[in-house]
């Protein structure tokens, strides 16, 4: 293999559906359908029908039998060449945020020169099996050579038939993320007001920059949606202090209103080469610089600095060191508020000394400003559909730094089981 120099890579341009509630306006909707509906808006956006790109990647966390090739499925249903590879992949909240990571290492490698990473997810579309009882023996049903022995079969089946039906517990703790956080949040004596105050700002922004047209060119309206339907305006603190917690107990913090709900969606966006850009006449919005997965022992560690929400703050500050960056080096800061409990974990870490010092090895990171914070809404409005809250961070942080040049900014994601990943933009 020949010495090849790393090629920049860009993003430009995105595109997602609204998102909504689950078991509501998608709840005829499918992942395929969310995923075709997202890719056709950005392929509308960009000329981009017919073209045969490098590769699509994409995925979704709660999937059906039938989604085993979702992504390519998705692609057959768009008017993209069909001799455009596709990938799954899947890191439960993470999974946006990796396949954008996918094709940037592709185009950066030089393998490919453009690529779409994408992602969906819906809850209102859950896979309900059967359980093994009764899967099992259906098996055996469907295995037998003869009419007479399909029926010995069938007559062993069950007479209760169990369902195995999807959970968001984690399987070796048996804990939803929530009430795990709620663990975690404690640790860190996360309070309700700073919470709260994340989560009216987050709606707050989101509902301004839909104003303003912000997302105009970033949302394709899908199924009679416009707009996400999770956002709530006219929200006040007092409104925010009147509910009731939903996660550690009676003298819980969490609520509903500070934690994000089941959501349905879809997201897109399109990456590329300098070269491949300049082809088609494509304005750069970003240039990604750098990545960082990375993981933490969620099952027998200190749910304090190992929580199973807390591993972007290792991955953070390991992107931070690659790359010669203090935390103030940002105009931006993306961080997914799977709950505002999470964001305030993360944020007391990165500026507490004695956790710096022990775990990651020099003194704290600091504080950041929280003007700078998901200033154009954050999950706790849009929503989260788990596999496209990747697309739409990107895409959105994308857009703003391409409004202000010469700016920076970091993206932070959790993820299930202990997971992360963290991504630097910059101008182009």
């Amino acid at each position: 293999m020949t010495d090849r120099t790393l090629t920049d890579v860009l993003v430009l341009g995105s595109n997602r559906i609204p998102f909504a509630r689950s078991n509501g306006a998608y709840l005829a909707e499918t992942n395929q359908s969310m995923l075709t509906a997202a890719l056709g808006g950005l392929i509308d956006r960009y000329d981009l029908a017919g073209q045969r790109l490098g590769e699509v990647a994409g995925g979704a966390v709660v999937k059906l039998a039938r989604d085993h090739s979702l992504t390519r499925e998705a692609l057959m249903d768009s008017t993209l060449s069909r001799m455009t590879p596709t990938v799954d992949v899947q890191q439960q909240c993470a999974t946006g945020g990796q396949a954008i990571v996918h094709i940037a290492n592709k185009i950066a490698c030089g393998q490919i020169e453009s690529g779409v990473a994408c992602g969906a997810d819906t809850t209102s579309d859950p896979p309900i099996g059967f359980g093994p009882r009764l899967r099992n023996r259906l098996v055996k049903v469907n295995a037998a050579r003869s009419l007479g022995d399909r029926l010995r079969e069938a007559a062993q089946i069950p007479l209760s038939i169990d369902f195995d039906i999807p959970s968001p517990s984690e399987r070796r703790t048996h804990l939803v993320p929530g009430a795990a956080q709620a663990i975690t949040g404690a640790a860190w004596n996360v309070g309700r007001q700073e919470q709260d105050e994340i989560a009216l700002a987050s709606h707050e922004n989101l509902a301004t920059a839909y104003d303003d047209g912000f997302f105009d060119d970033l949302v394709t309206p899908f199924a009679g949606l416009a707009q996400d339907d999770n956002m709530r305006r006219g929200l006040t603190a007092e409104r925010l202090a009147g509910l009731s917690p939903c996660f550690g107990g009676d003298d819980g913090t969490m609520t509903a209103a500070n934690s994000t709900t089941l959501t349905d969606g879809a997201s897109s966006v399109l990456l590329g080469s300098p070269a491949w850009a300049a082809e088609r006449g494509l304005t750069p919005l970003a240039r990604i610089v750098d990545a960082q997965s990375w993981a933490v022992d969620y099952v027998d560690g200190d749910p304090k600095s190992e929580g199973v929400l807390m591993a972007p703050v290792y991955a953070v500050d390991e992107l931070l060191r690659r790359n010669d960056l203090t935390l103030q080096d940002f105009d931006f800061y993306e961080i997914h508020e799977a709950f505002a409990s999470q964001v305030c974990s993360t944020l007391a870490a990165w500026a507490d000394d004695d956790f710096c010092r022990e775990h990651l090895g020099h003194e704290a990171l600091g504080e950041i400003d929280r003007s700078k914070l998901n200033v154009r809404g954050g999950s706790l409005a849009t929503g989260h559909p788990f596999g496209a809250t990747g697309g739409r961070i990107v895409g959105t942080l994308a857009k703003l730094i391409s409004q202000r040049p010469g700016s920076r900014g970091l993206v932070s994601i959790c993820a299930g089981s202990g997971m992360s990943v963290a991504l630097i933009l910059e101008s182009a």
